[in-house]
């Protein structure tokens, strides 16, 4: 007990130190490690972090950054698409959620740039804290296990009319929180003198993650672990072959676990030939089809009964925007902030889909960004990604690079921005790994 009192009083302490340096350090951090927590008490801890920055307006040079500029205006274009928007109610509820794509770069262009000690020390305790909310889940899981029996509260989360059977809540979102737990995953892996609990926590980061089952996640997550280890760790030249082994044995134990091997399989066997029938799809219920891509892509009319899997969904909904384009004028302007559900909703009764299906969002950032705000909002979308990975690479910070990998993928498969979450989880990042574009300028 002493030696946990006595750690949490040396923590207090540096944070104290670090917040006489720069008065935005505890806001910012409480801000990123509370972000699996309320809504609410995020808005809270981001009215703080701005008006923390707002200490400085006279003591720090206000220097303008193009890296920070680039989300202003994305923001502003969002605002403005409510004067063309075709649903003026749904653009004017969405707007205040986009609110961090404004209010963190203004503070970070405000406050001193973070020093790298700094930077680390905040990425630290967010991937401590992470680890905290993981142990937490693993513990909630057990307990739940012992009472029901099922084994699915060790698995993603629960169902849409259940926010609380999987391993996380529904309203936290599997995916989100895989992206979470891989940034601090990263923190621990990467380390070059890692301790045992720190082995023991990377192991259990990495765990957690296939857990929560997102294919796309994992598979970018092993993408970069080999990434990392064959071009960036030290021993990158020495012992390939080992750790090779030992990544391929950890790719066999990931195909093999019965939970996400069940849920890989499912996208491939519906979405391989067409020549193979909706019999031998994994989970099939008596009278339900799934849909293969090519079905997605070609079908002319769909039925109730018929099952669409995550990625043929995608796809269906990425025909959908290619006729958005043919149908309506949306190239430049496009229908305006979360404007288009009620298109969605059109198509999913023209092409008789169950019920629910045009409830959806697009569930891909850049067909998002273009169908609701046309090129312009797209573009912008990809000059910020381009910004964040030019850097990345360019610093050679490898939890820098991670982010702007993981970013890459996610926004293929999710409308990550759409989320309030999303949007703050991403822009709190963003804004701390690109901050010395800032401290450049000021130097010039």
């Amino acid at each position: 007990m002493n030696n946990i009192y006595s750690f949490l009083s040396n923590v207090w302490k540096e944070l104290l130190e670090e917040n006489k340096q720069n008065k935005a350090f505890i806001p910012f951090l409480l801000l990123l490690i509370t972000l699996p927590i309320s809504m609410a008490v995020n808005n809270i801890l981001l009215g703080v972090f701005f008006l923390s920055s707002l200490l400085y307006i006279r003591k720090n040079k206000f220097v303008l950054s193009v890296t920070f500029l680039i989300p202003i205006l994305l923001f502003v274009w969002m605002c403005v698409s409510y004067f063309w928007s075709i649903d003026l109610k749904r653009t004017l509820s969405a707007i205040p959620k986009e609110i961090a794509l404004l209010l963190l770069p203004i503070a970070f262009m405000l406050i001193p740039t973070f020093t790298k000690e700094q930077k680390d020390r905040i990425l630290k305790y967010y991937s401590y804290t992470m680890l905290i909310y993981v142990v937490f889940f693993l513990i909630r899981a057990l307990i739940r296990f012992l009472i029901t029996k099922d084994t699915s509260v060790f698995f993603y989360h629960g169902p849409d009319n259940e926010t609380d059977t999987g391993l996380v809540p529904r309203l936290l979102n599997a995916i989100h929180v895989s992206v979470y737990v891989s940034i601090a995953f990263f923190y621990f892996f990467i380390k070059e003198h890692k301790t045992k609990w720190e082995q023991a926590a990377s192991i259990l980061l990495f765990v957690f993650v296939i857990l929560l089952s997102s294919k796309n996640i994992i598979l970018v997550l092993v993408l970069l672990i080999l990434i990392q280890v064959f071009f960036y760790s030290k021993i990158a030249n020495r012992l390939r072959l080992r750790n090779l082994t030992i990544i391929l044995i950890l790719l066999g134990f990931i195909v093999s676990f019965s939970k996400i091997k069940e849920r890989f399989l499912v996208e491939f066997r519906t979405n391989s030939d067409k020549s193979i029938s909706h019999n031998v799809a994994l989970n099939k219920s008596e009278g339900i089809n799934n849909i293969s891509i090519a079905d997605a892509w070609t079908k002319e009319q769909f039925h109730p009964s018929d099952y669409f899997p995550g990625t043929a969904f995608r796809v269906y909904q990425f025909r959908m925007f290619t006729e958005f384009l043919e149908e309506d004028v949306i190239f430049w302007k496009g229908f305006g902030l979360n404007a288009s559900l009620n298109k969605l909703l059109e198509k999913e009764k023209q092409y008789n889909l169950y019920p629910g299906y045009g409830t959806f969002n697009f569930h891909n950032q850049y067909v998002q960004n273009f169908a609701e705000l046309g090129v312009v909002g797209f573009l912008l979308l990809l000059i910020i990604l381009y910004i964040n990975t030019k850097k990345a690479f360019g610093t050679k910070d490898f939890m820098h690079i991670a982010f702007a990998v993981l970013m890459i993928s996610l926004f293929l498969t999710e409308s990550f921005l759409w989320r309030q979450r999303g949007v703050l989880f991403f822009m709190v990042l963003y804004c701390l790994f690109n901050a010395e574009s800032t401290s450049k300028l000021e130097k010039k």
